[in-house]
């Protein structure tokens, strides 16, 4: 029975380790003070009950009384508060694509503020414009600044988020330093369409090598 219960145990942790990193910004927003993804359920967060039992259960073997009963109720919460912090397969995808359309977010966005628009009204255009994971967490920011949230503190919680870090490091410097915004935005919108083709480059040689 002892054998089973490790078992079951040991794969349950490598199906935690499988799923992604912990920690992520995937998280629904439940804060006024962030700006994250929505997160998307997977089996293991489904199941979360079920690890955080077999954790202890198994903890709890490990050791004889009085220590057995403390050592799984630690085990159990300590599993419990991974699962939950684990990436889904799909938060991880929505994390990719919202990285890859970054750079088609902001050169949009440039172009918005350089037309005159306001912020909130250059990110309506934005959302509207080019739907995905990036644009929805640029709706959040943009939902924020319209409700009369600090610039600086929507700015820096954007720039807490893995995919759009970069822009939102750059309004934030922008309107720390009272930089214009405008070419703030457009070096940032040029710096990481360079860095993208980079990247373009990059792959396609290597596929040459691959090939050869």
């Amino acid at each position: 029975m002892s054998a089973a219960l490790a078992a079951t145990c040991a794969a349950a942790a490598a199906m935690l380790w499988c799923s992604g990193p912990v920690g992520s910004a995937a998280t629904k927003t439940t804060e006024p003070t962030g700006i994250e993804a929505p997160r998307t359920e997977g089996w293991l967060h489904r199941l979360r009950p079920l690890w955080a039992v077999l954790a202890g259960a198994v903890a709890g073997m490990l050791f004889d009384p009085p220590l057995a009963i403390p050592t799984a109720g630690v085990a159990a919460v300590v599993t419990w508060v991974l699962v939950g912090r684990a990436e889904s397969p799909a938060d991880r995808r929505a994390r990719v694509r919202a990285r890859r359309d970054l750079p088609h977010v902001v050169g949009l966005l440039a172009d918005a503020l350089g037309a005159g628009q306001s912020s909130t009204a250059a990110i309506q255009v934005v959302t509207t414009a080019l739907p995905g994971p990036a644009s929805d967490l640029l709706a959040v920011a943009g939902s924020r600044l319209a409700l009369g949230v600090e610039p600086g503190t929507v700015w820096s919680a954007l720039a807490e988020d893995p995919a759009m870090a970069p822009l939102g490091r750059t309004f934030a410097r922008a309107h720390a330093t009272g930089a214009s915004v405008v070419g703030a935005v457009e070096r940032l919108a040029q710096s990481l369409a360079e860095t993208g083709r980079a990247e373009v480059e990059d792959r396609a040689r290597a596929v040459g090598v691959k090939a050869a």
